[in-house]
């Protein structure tokens, strides 16, 4: 059973819940030690003050913020303590809204919340319910390590999920970076629908971290002193390389779908033919091709004029 991070319990109206937050994720990462390369001693991390040059202990180290460059405020663990902080013992539910109206840009790490004893089994089955029965969400507020945090409640394989969200003031706009919209033919937006068709899947529980295994890979025959495997070469595209838009969904929609094992025979979208008005100014333009044909008989018949009016030699 992964260790508890956190202990107390959700405020649900006059009902309470006891429960014991774990963490819903594991970090399956590989990690490096800074070493010294000569001889693979450790290269630790000294804490220095700026001033006096001195290495400071952990105990000597302390809070403080920052009014100007030159003015720094204390700011000790005993008065953060005493800090109104109604949420520092529970989760207390605020509201409940539809899943669908969260931005999933405002959800942070998630926490699986487990029920602290037999006595929460029943409150703790009966918010499940209701949040499964309603199909909605619970939005709480929740403090942890002296901060308070806005989060979200939801249900996943019968176990009350907490996921930790953003308040609205720390979103950033995102509406000035958005490109001015270009033209985009009808063909092309089709296209890109049946490439996402195309790569659709049911189930992402297949997919896996290949850098990471390639690292574990290296690291395991580095330890058994074996040469490590060179990598395979795989396809790169060279960062702001112009490409055919047309032709780069074909070949994915073609390759996604030969990929799945299906054919891929009639991926292929065939040339878009040119608009009326286009057309019509082609034609226009081809139009004038003609006349050299209309210089040459008229060239024709003023040489046959000229011999006409010629005088015959005489003998």
């Amino acid at each position: 059973m992964p260790s508890t991070i956190w202990s107390g319990a959700i405020s649900f109206g006059l009902v309470t819940i006891p429960i014991k937050v774990i963490s819903a994720v594991e970090d399956r990462s590989i990690h490096f030690h800074q070493v010294h390369i000569d001889d693979m001693g450790r290269v630790r991390t000294r804490k220095v003050c700026d001033i006096d040059g001195e290495a400071v202990s952990q105990e000597e180290i302390g809070k403080g913020y920052e009014l100007t460059k030159d003015q720094t405020i204390p700011v000790t663990d005993e008065e953060l303590d005493q800090m109104p902080l109604p949420t520092a013992k529970a989760i207390e539910i605020a509201a409940f809204v539809d899943a669908d109206t969260i931005d999933p840009v405002r959800i942070g790490d998630s926490y699986y919340l487990a029920a602290d004893g037999q006595v929460a089994a029943k409150p703790y089955t009966l918010l499940r319910r209701a949040l499964e029965r309603s199909d909605k969400v619970a939005i709480a507020k929740f403090a942890w390590h002296n901060r308070e945090r806005l989060g979200l409640l939801r249900v996943r394989d019968n176990v009350i999920v907490l996921h930790a969200m953003r308040w609205p003031d720390e979103i950033r706009d995102p509406s000035e970076l958005a490109p001015k919209e270009p033209e985009l033919d009808e063909k092309e937006i089709e296209q890109a629908v049946q490439l996402a068709d195309s790569m659709t899947i049911d189930d992402i529980s297949g997919f896996r971290d290949a850098y990471r295994d390639a690292l574990e890979e290296l690291i395991e025959a580095k330890s058994e002193g074996k040469e490590p495997a060179q990598p395979a070469e795989g396809e790169e595209q060279q960062p702001g390389q112009v490409v055919d838009l047309m032709a780069a969904l074909n070949a994915s929609v073609k390759r996604a779908k030969e990929a799945r094992g299906e054919s891929g025979e009639h991926a292929t979208v065939h040339e878009m033919k040119p608009r009326k008005e286009a057309a019509a100014k082609k034609t226009a333009k081809k139009a004038p091709a003609k006349k050299p044909a209309a210089r040459k008989a008229t060239t024709k018949k003023t040489a046959a004029k000229k011999s006409a009016g010629r005088k015959p030699r005489s003998a």
